[in-house]
């Protein structure tokens, strides 16, 4: 009887298993937290990326703005996006190169070309920082990814992929996993009233 009664609820169990087990059952529930810590870290290190860029962009930190070809520094200085500096003229103006070089010359340091960038650098290292409003924020980043790789075409190393494309599909893949809920605000964000409403705003 007991043979019987052990297989009715093995064969019970294995009727109601989903087709695909979740992660936590497929790896266990040890690799899955490391795995969804890593995630975090990954997403939080974009985000601090793209902040830094913009305070440096904004503020010339001398890190990459704020320094003339001779290496000389000048911290807040007039490249300060602050100071009347343009975040997008030097790259534009004299990295471009490519199928869309006349394109990106006749908009560097245009002053709606300044502002996207610098608000979708903002928006982006906010949005992966704390882990809130990551769709929109891997959709912008991944876009801006994608349309600086356009910059240089081909890239310098490799004839299709460069670090830009390996970027946007690393945020698009971090908003699929809700890297958010690890380490940040995803679920508190995800279960507010206008979130529910509006699901793109997850």
């Amino acid at each position: 009887m007991s043979v019987i009664h052990h297989r009715r609820e093995t064969g019970t169990a294995t009727a109601h298993r989903p087709a695909s087990a979740p992660v936590d059952e497929a790896i266990g529930p040890r690799q899955a937290a490391a795995a969804r810590r890593a995630v975090a870290t990954l997403r939080i290190a974009f985000g601090l990326t793209f902040l830094w860029a913009f305070f440096d962009k904004l503020l010339a930190l001398g890190y990459a703005t704020g320094v003339d070809p001779e290496g000389n520094v000048d911290r807040f200085g007039d490249a300060a996006w602050i100071n009347g500096g343009s975040p997008t003229e030097g790259f534009l103006k004299f990295g471009a190169d490519g199928p869309f070089d006349s394109f990106y010359h006749s908009i560097a340091g245009a002053a709606w070309a300044d502002w996207l960038f610098m608000l979708g650098l903002l928006g982006v290292g906010v949005t992966m920082t704390f882990g809130a409003g990551m769709r929109i924020g891997a959709a912008a980043g991944a876009a801006m990814y994608l349309l600086m790789w356009t910059v240089v075409l081909p890239p310098e190393n490799n004839p299709v992929i460069d670090d830009h494309i390996l970027g946007a599909i690393s945020l698009v893949v971090l908003a699929l996993l809700n890297a958010g809920n690890t380490w940040g605000l995803g679920r508190w964000w995800t279960s507010t009233s206008v979130v529910r409403k509006y699901r793109v705003l997850q």
